[in-house]
């Protein structure tokens, strides 16, 4: 088994049932799997899971603009197009590939005659995640909360019923302020509860923008509370944090060693792909999970061939980069636990 299992196993483990999410009992040999995968397994996740607003940037890139579709529709018919091209694709799939977070409208059409999400598990191995969040409210006390998302009790279940096995929450740090980022992250935890409550597991992914001139002391700040709100959990809940890489390496190793973390995930943030894997390999037990920096390189207008070399190269590359900070950590001693305490707010 991997380094990841065998710390999960001797250090997390809980007596009873397999410590999962509340409200789902692991009666099911698919959510074993995938949660042995997602939690013990090498490799790297994928964000296909660009929202309507950020697709015709993704498609531009990708070799399709605007002036090639006409309205939302079409639109998303070509993003489908696209990521079931990657999809379909022989070189994405388990083993390397361990999860991949997907937009509604991909959840919604089916790949070669089967629904998404069961395309990607039954014959991917892909464990598979789904994008819940409605959006961004407006900036204030230095950080944009997450918009309400309608019905969220009635998305949850269609999650479920579709063989999603989390769900995926994002809001952005924008200032150091200690009270916003509070803020942020027990609305993050409160929507995580009704996560756990339908038998998903949720990825927070509360990201600090890269762009911010205090992104360093952001990321301190964003820790503290993490780790100070992490307590209002129960011993089974397991969460996934979706981050912005931080200036200081390793500085989210506590969160990687928590025994209410599943997996820490990192989010590119548009950096290159170069720049990101190399800031990734420097950061201990986490995983690649990128979406631009996944796409890089890949062209509608590439033959098929030079498509599936594109990728192959982007997946060899990023499980390098994952597997690098696995490494890394199972050569070096567990750190010390840090008390939400050790960051001073000020």
């Amino acid at each position: 088994s991997s380094w990841l299992c065998r710390v999960f196993l001797s250090r997390f483990s809980t007596p009873g049932p397999v410590a999962g999410c509340a409200g789902m009992q692991p009666d099911s040999q698919r959510w074993r799997e995938q949660m042995e995968q997602v939690r013990c397994h090498e490799g790297f996740f994928v964000a296909l899971d660009q929202s309507c607003g950020a697709t015709p940037r993704m498609l531009r890139v990708y070799g399709i603009d605007v002036c090639d579709y006409f309205g939302e529709p079409e639109m998303l018919d070509r993003a489908h197009a696209m990521r079931s091209r990657i999809l379909f694709s022989p070189t994405f799939g388990g083993p390397r590939v361990l999860g991949a977070i997907l937009f509604e409208d991909t959840v919604e059409h089916e790949i070669c005659g089967l629904p998404a999400a069961r395309y990607l598990w039954e014959t991917k191995r892909v464990v598979p995640f789904l994008k819940v969040d409605r959006g961004l409210s407006e900036e204030r006390g230095g950080v944009q909360l997450m918009r309400d998302v309608p019905q969220l009790d009635a998305v949850l279940d269609s999650a479920a019923a579709a063989g999603i096995f989390g769900t995926k929450t994002r809001s952005l740090i924008k200032s150091p302020n200690v009270e916003g980022i509070r803020a942020l992250v027990h609305q993050q935890l409160d929507l995580a509860r009704h996560v756990l409550a339908r038998g998903l597991v949720p990825v927070l992914e509360p990201e600090v923008a890269v762009g911010c001139p205090e992104k360093a002391r952001c990321e301190q700040l964003l820790l503290y509370v993490l780790l100070e709100s992490l307590r209002s959990l129960g011993p089974d809940d397991r969460v996934i944090f979706r981050l912005t890489i931080p200036c200081e390496d390793d500085l989210y190793r506590p969160l990687v060693e928590h025994p209410n973390v599943l997996r820490v995930v990192a989010l590119g943030g548009g950096l290159s792909q170069a720049d990101v894997c190399a800031r990734l390999a420097r950061n201990r037990g986490v995983a690649a999970c990128f979406s631009r920096a996944f796409l890089e390189g890949l062209h509608a207008g590439q033959t098929q061939e030079a498509f599936e070399s594109m990728l192959e190269a982007t997946c060899k590359v990023l499980l390098q980069a994952s597997c690098g900070s696995t490494a890394a950590a199972a050569a070096t001693p567990p750190a010390a636990a840090v008390g939400a305490g050790a960051i001073s707010e000020t």
